[in-house]
This record gives C-alpha cells, sequence and structure tokens, in this order.
C-alpha cells in the first residue's frame, strides 16, 4: 500500500520504529486502551460480499471502540497504537480522535498499511454473515515495548486490553505481558478476553488467554467465550478457573450478565463484594446488529466502575451501554447521558425487567422511563 498520509501533526506521531519520539511526562487519563483499530466497509444492502456493489466506511477495534465510548460519558481516554502512514490511518485517528480520545501517542508506520476488513449485513453473532479481514502485516501488529509509547499506558487509573491484541503477534503478546506484570504503580488492568478463534491458528490462544486474563484486575469473558477456549461451563466455573481478579463479570447475551467480586482496593464495599455473585438481567432490546456490543459493555462497566458505583449498577451500566450499540449498524453508539443512564440504572427491578430499548432510544428513552415506572 502507497504510504499517502501525513508523518507528523496532531496524534500522527512522526515514527521511527523505536517509538523514541514519545513524549516524556505522559499526562493522566481515567482509562488508556492499547489495540489495533481498522476501517470497517459495511454493505450498502445484504447479500454475499460477492455480490454486494458498493460499502459504507466506518471503523471497528475493541479497544479504541471502548475509549470512544469512555470519552462520550464524561471520562478522559486515551488509545495507543500504530497505523500506517496512509489516509485509512488518518481516518482511523481523526474519527477517534472526534470523539473526544486522545491519539497523541498513536504512532504511524511508513513501511505496514492500516488494517482494514469487509463484513456482510448479516448477524456476526451467528453464522449468517461473512468477514474477510485484511490485517496481516499490518502496522498494529508491529506493536512492542519499543515501538509504542509504554509511558502513556501506564499513565492512568485504568489501563483496558483485550485478547485480541495478544494475537497479533509474538511482540504484541510481550507487550500485554510487560503491561500485565504486577508491579509497583501499575494502574488496575482490565482485561476483555475478546476469544477470536481465527486469529489462533495452534493449540496456545486459550493457554494465553487465560494467562493473561489471571493477571488482570477485571475481566470480562462471555459465557460462550469461556466454553469455547476452556470448556467452562457457568460463570462459577469461570469464577474458579480466575481466582485472581478482584472482579470477574460473565456475560450471557440476552440473559444479561454475573459478576463475581471480592474486596479489592477498586471493589466498592456492598454485600456482594465478598466473593458471592451479582446477576443483573439484560434489558430488552430490539437489535440491529450485535457488532461493538461487548466493547460498549465493559465501556459502561468501567465507567461506572470510576465513578465509584455498586456492582449492580455497574452491571446495569453495561447493558445501558450495549444496548446503545445493539440499536445501531455499525460498531459505535454514543451511550445515554449519564443522568438518564443514572436514572434507568435506579429503577426498581420491576421497571427495570419492563424496560425496552429499540433503534434511537438514547434519545427517546425518557418516555419508555415513564411507561416502565408505571405498573
Amino acid at each position: 500500500m502507497t504510504a499517502t498520509g501525513p508523518r507528523n501533526g496532531p496524534g500522527t506521531g512522526k515514527d521511527s520504529g523505536t517509538g523514541a519520539d514519545a513524549a516524556p511526562g505522559a499526562r493522566a487519563v481515567d482509562v488508556a486502551t492499547l489495540g489495533e483499530s481498522m476501517v470497517a466497509f459495511r454493505p450498502s444492502r445484504p447479500g454475499r460480499l460477492a455480490d454486494v456493489p458498493s460499502f459504507e466506511r466506518g471503523i471497528g477495534g475493541a479497544e479504541s471502540n471502548a475509549a470512544c465510548v469512555l470519552a462520550a460519558a464524561g471520562h478522559s481516554a486515551r488509545w495507543v497504537s500504530r497505523v500506517g502512514a496512509d489516509g485509512f490511518g488518518d481516518h482511523l485517528v481523526e474519527t477517534i480522535g472526534s470523539w473526544g480520545v486522545d491519539v497523541d501517542a498513536v504512532r504511524r508506520d511508513p513501511d505496514r498499511p492500516t488494517g482494514v476488513y469487509f463484513r456482510t449485513a448479516g448477524d456476526r453473532a451467528t453464522d449468517a454473515h461473512e468477514v474477510a479481514y485484511y490485517r496481516a502485516g499490518s502496522a498494529a501488529s508491529a506493536m512492542s515495548a519499543r515501538t509504542v509509547d509504554t509511558a502513556a499506558l501506564r499513565a492512568c487509573r485504568v489501563l483496558h486490553l483485550s485478547g485480541i491484541t495478544a494475537a497479533l503477534s509474538g511482540d504484541c503478546l510481550e507487550l500485554l505481558r510487560e503491561l500485565t506484570a504486577p508491579g509497583p504503580g501499575r494502574p488496575l488492568v482490565s482485561f476483555d478476553v475478546n476469544f477470536r478463534p481465527a486469529l489462533w491458528p495452534d493449540a496456545d490462544g486459550p493457554r494465553v488467554l487465560l494467562e493473561l486474563a489471571r493477571r488482570a484486575d477485571v475481566v470480562f469473558v462471555g459465557d460462550d467465550e469461556a466454553r469455547a477456549a476452556w470448556g467452562l461451563r457457568g460463570g462459577r466455573a469461570v469464577r474458579e478457573a480466575l481466582p485472581e481478579p478482584g472482579t470477574v463479570v460473565v456475560k450471557q447475551g440476552a440473559g444479561g450478565a454475573t459478576a463475581f467480586e471480592r474486596n479489592a482496593e477498586w471493589a466498592v464495599a456492598t454485600e456482594d463484594a465478598d466473593g458471592t455473585a451479582t446477576h443483573v438481567a439484560a434489558p430488552h432490546v430490539d437489535v440491529v446488529a450485535h457488532v461493538g456490543a461487548g466493547d460498549a459493555f465493559a465501556a459502561g462497566f468501567l465507567s461506572a466502575t470510576l465513578r465509584g458505583l455498586p456492582v449492580r449498577d455497574r452491571l446495569r451500566h453495561g447493558h445501558l451501554a450495549a444496548a446503545a450499540a445493539l440499536t445501531v449498524p455499525g460498531d459505535l453508539a454514543p451511550p445515554p447521558a449519564r443522568d438518564l443512564a443514572d436514572r434507568l440504572a435506579a429503577l426498581d427491578d420491576a421497571a427495570w425487567g419492563r424496560l425496552r430499548l429499540g433503534p434511537g432510544w438514547t434519545r427517546t428513552a425518557r418516555r419508555a422511563e415513564e411507561e416502565v415506572r408505571t405498573p
């Protein structure tokens, strides 16, 4: 790919391949994230990739998705990565920055391209879809402790990582091991397992993901992922396999999510924080597309964690952020305004159970809120 984008300027970081240009003393933020983002092409109409005549450009990336949602929710957020010195890299940096995310530590690679992918309009949560990735040899796959600004990653209250990064290359895996290693001054480490079998051609993926998850403070994993990666069934089995993290959140899709939490520095001192489980049902959602919902859930949960909310409310804020993503066709959706999310999270159990959210609900949910408060 021809390098067409700028190699200098705000948020583009002149790249020497060593990360030596990183600014010392990075500004501290609430959340820092690390990971690959790609330009995503969504089809203009349903059908096979072979038949779709045109595509609409967007972006996709688990960690940048979370950073964008957190920034939109009022937190200071930073995304650290590498992109190509090309137009697609420009688009990623500019788009993610437009959400209010700090992109100053993103590095440009003059020799490797920005990753892209194409998908059909089918449901990515089932087999009724096609996704074609063009990410091999991407700029992000060259991330390492030498080529990214690790000081910018550590200057935060929460460092959010995912298992996707570990699968990109050996250097990326070693970088995650370095960032999750225990040591003085380490921020709270959040880890979204994000098991993608196609990214792990050998049998090492499940073992590596378990290793990284056990080094984290907060872990997010779907029950389907836990079965596929580790052969574990049920939240209790997942918690037993992950005894070290202070918080383990097992997501059950439309069935809700369960948080297993023990007393820790970041655990809210409630009766739920002694190792018992807290389950919160998901609201009824008229789903448009499943893409980005898991990233938004993690962002909503972390937002509430940063605010010191109790575990039930953290799970509800996760569900609400996920519902915003579920009701749009792309990977990203602004979360509900904080005051609205707080009011919905405070509903009694009966009213929460009656909540139904569809496209546009973040703008019209006041009416839905009034309806569910009425028995």
